[in-house]
């Protein structure tokens, strides 16, 4: 899997992203996440992306057992989603393999296959060898499937760009 806040440490700055980032580097991951919430609840794919990795990584709070991980999982994969639909190359990519994997939902290769493509037509490189991975499980209705829902794919209107 490639969720990393270390992918996002390279974009530009912005007072409230840094701040987060700084507490997140300090460890203190609620401060972290109360820093990006209100960026990542105007849309901000950058703040969306790095909630879901604190919440896949169970950085907020410790699973009490099978179904708060999966809650976790379901609630990460919301904030990836976010983004994803924003066009935010990194969280398509982690939603891709998420998808690919079945983490937080039911494995779904098309759905994959779409999302690390679009990921990869953002020129990362990870994504475009992880799509062709799991194409090569897929079978030809479900590449045709996969492929157009791509070639259909366009980012959401609700983006807080």
């Amino acid at each position: 899997m490639v969720f990393s806040l270390d992918l996002l440490a390279g974009l530009p700055a912005r007072a409230d992203f840094s701040d987060g980032l700084a507490a997140y580097d300090a460890g203190d991951y609620y401060a972290a996440y109360l820093e990006w919430l209100p960026s990542a609840e105007a849309g901000d794919g950058d703040a969306q992306s790095a909630i879901a990795d604190l919440y896949l990584s169970e950085l907020l709070t410790l699973p009490a057992g099978l179904n708060e991980q999966r809650r976790l999982r379901r609630t990460a994969l919301w904030w990836y989603r976010q983004a994803a639909q924003c066009g935010h190359i990194v969280a398509q990519l982690n939603l891709g393999d998420l998808h690919a994997r079945g983490v937080g939902v039911v494995a779904d290769p098309v759905q994959a296959w779409m999302w690390l493509g679009l990921a990869a037509r953002g020129a990362n490189a990870w994504a475009a060898s992880r799509q062709a991975e799991v194409g090569q499980t897929m079978t030809s209705t479900q590449l045709a499937e996969g492929q157009a829902l791509l070639d259909g794919w366009t980012a959401s209107d609700s983006c807080g760009r």
